[in-house]
């Protein structure tokens, strides 16, 4: 692990036996460090990403960790996202208390995480694997919570993503955009990229104006699969846009998974046909949006309780169980805030 700063992207950690706990440990100091968090906060993330690591060595399976910045309301904070395919756990709460134990350790370290941390979050089933998220913040007031999240992993082998997301409001418009680079590697990274900046500069338009600035900012990458969605809180809709094989869902408790219209095309290349769709986004609804590198038949009922968790630990959960290894992967969710 070199002594480079770690980027917006974040860092991922396969975590197969303790000498990770040391590269995880020091990674965090360094971005504790490069986002200027203070001493004393840092001290407590070292704490924390050693936890987290010791817990993936002593229980998981397919343990992978993931550090990186946060960033709200004109603050820089630390996340870590631990995901494995272990033995799960019945009950989140009671395995949080210091005391327990199920590897006939002292149990403190779930409650030594959330005591050091400043958010916590997570989702466990028996059989299927845990999901903790965690957030270090340099000082109160703490940041509201985001309305949505979002994960990108490189396919195997490689250090970037083709894979992107991005998230802005523009003059009172919460939009989002999901994007996939074509191909792998570092050409497919630049053209993600090329859309990202596109967006974050975009005018403020509906979805499909957006989507045609991004088709024409784009002409000079390999081209891109995207979707811009905006979530309308007045009308209480979801506009969406969508070019290429992005998969976007709205999922909401007792209802069936509604799949959304993405047109055939690339972005960046030959005139494209867009156009824009609308659905019914009601409270407590949210917006499950991927690139191709996650398979598109995961189901809701299969993760009771899991609309309640955080978008962020919900991302995760199915970037877990549906993402490919050999393809880029990134999984957005969004939720009403209404």
């Amino acid at each position: 692990m070199t002594a480079e700063a770690v980027s917006d992207h974040g860092l991922w950690f396969r975590v197969e036996n303790g000498s990770a706990a040391s590269a995880v440990r020091r990674a965090a100091e360094r971005l504790g460090r490069q986002l200027e968090i203070g001493e004393a906060r840092t001290a407590d993330l070292a704490i924390v990403a050693a936890e987290l690591t010791s817990n993936l060595v002593k229980h998981a399976e397919d343990g992978v960790l993931l550090l990186r910045p946060v960033r709200r309301g004109g603050q820089a904070g630390v996340e870590l996202v631990a995901i494995d395919s272990g033995p799960g756990m019945a009950d989140l709460t009671v395995s949080s208390r210091d005391g327990h134990s199920t590897a006939g350790t002292l149990g403190i370290g779930l409650g030594a995480i959330m005591r050091q941390t400043d958010w916590f979050d997570g989702y466990s089933r028996p059989g299927k694997g845990t999901v903790l998220a965690v957030q270090v913040w340099p000082q109160e007031p703490l940041p509201e919570l985001s309305w949505v999240s979002a994960l990108t992993r490189p396919i195997t082998g490689e250090s970037v993503s083709g894979d992107g997301y991005a998230v802005r409001i523009a003059e009172g418009r919460h939009q989002v955009l999901t994007c996939d680079g074509l191909g792998h590697g570092s050409l497919a990274a630049a053209a993600t990229d090329a859309a990202l900046a596109a967006f974050r500069g975009a005018p403020a338009g509906s979805p499909a104006t957006v989507v045609q600035h991004l088709h024409r900012s784009m002409s000079h990458t390999r081209g891109a699969a995207l979707a811009v969605a905006e979530l309308d809180a007045d009308a209480k809709l979801l506009r969406f846009a969508g070019l290429g094989n992005i998969s976007a869902s709205v999922v909401a408790e007792g209802e069936r998974r509604r799949g959304l219209v993405s047109l055939p095309g690339i972005a960046g290349h030959q005139r494209p046909v867009v156009r824009e769709y609308d659905y019914p986004f009601p409270a407590g609804a949210s917006l499950v949006m991927h690139s191709d590198g996650v398979v598109d038949r995961w189901q809701l009922d299969d993760y009771p309780g899991l609309l309640g968790s955080s978008p962020l630990v919900m991302a995760a959960t199915l970037l877990r169980d549906a993402g490919l290894r050999r393809d880029d992967a990134c999984v957005l969710v969004a939720r009403a805030a209404w």
